[in-house]
């Protein structure tokens, strides 16, 4: 991942790495690998993130849709 400072502006630099690596989803993951996640966890959070997306997708379609 590459972020260009100009003009000596560190914040804004930090600012744009923050966001690149929010929208990559590295913060979760980091935070994931901080400590052991037990495999009934994994389980439950992978199913739960499948439901969340299929609810986001439904939404989607019916916002097209126009219901």
């Amino acid at each position: 991942m590459y972020v260009s400072v100009r003009d000596n502006n560190v914040d804004q630099a930090l600012k744009a790495l923050k966001k690149k690596m929010q929208r990559e989803g590295l913060w979760r993951e980091m935070k994931q690998r901080r400590s052991y996640e037990k495999p009934s966890e994994a389980r439950a959070r992978k199913k739960a993130e499948a439901i969340s997306r299929a609810r986001k997708l439904e939404r989607k379609r019916r916002q097209i849709e126009g219901f």
